[in-house]
């Protein structure tokens, strides 16, 4: 009887550690998220767009920041510029081709501290049927919050740049003066509201 109850007592014990070793995962928030992105036009001025639709989570365990995996999911079919006819264009084969490749996906694989409340999350990104290894420079997370319904949330921000030539995005023209249509620097700007999952 008493192995039994000693038995207990470590199983219990066991189950309390891994409880508290459990990594917490949030869910990103479509609704109150945002990921944009802007490229230059006739050397002259930027054309600005963004993703409609996108989901993704965040898992980490405690504070530790190398347990922190981040993973995110586009619809490039919900690109949106404002103007119909050129969001047209970049989802056919000459820019993202989406009939092909109906997906953009970011994976993280690396977390570094890059000053008081700054990180880079290093990553592969996947457009276009091409990864390649990205850098994100992020600011937050935010103070733990909880909404109107009791929600935990927290938010972050980032950005980087990508060059669209690494991903096999080639089309363009060339003007009179021998710039080009569209400059290949895509900048990419990101805010993220995400919701602690049960």
């Amino acid at each position: 009887m008493k192995k039994a109850a000693a038995m207990a007592v470590i199983v219990l014990g066991m189950f309390a550690l891994a409880t508290a070793a459990c990594a917490e995962t949030w869910a990103i928030d479509p609704m109150h998220s945002n990921i944009s992105f802007s490229v230059q036009h006739l050397v002259i001025s930027k054309v600005r767009g963004q993703f409609n639709k996108f989901s993704g989570s965040i898992s980490a365990t405690g504070t530790d920041p190398s347990s922190v995996k981040i993973e995110a999911t586009i619809d490039a079919s919900s690109v949106n510029t404002n103007q119909a006819k050129r969001d047209g264009h970049l989802m056919s084969p000459d820019f993202l081709d989406v009939a092909k490749y109906p997906t953009i996906t970011f994976k993280s694989t690396k977390i570094e501290a890059a000053g008081d409340g700054k990180w880079k999350v290093i990553g592969n990104l996947t457009l276009h049927g091409v990864t390649k290894e990205v850098v994100l420079e992020v600011t937050g997370p935010s103070a733990e919050i909880k909404d109107p319904q009791g929600n935990a949330r927290r938010g972050a921000s980032a950005t980087t740049s990508i060059n669209r030539q690494d991903y096999g995005v080639a089309f363009n023209k060339t003007l009179d003066s021998g710039g080009l249509v569209a400059g290949n620097e895509v900048s990419i700007s990101i805010d993220v509201e995400a919701v602690k999952t049960p």
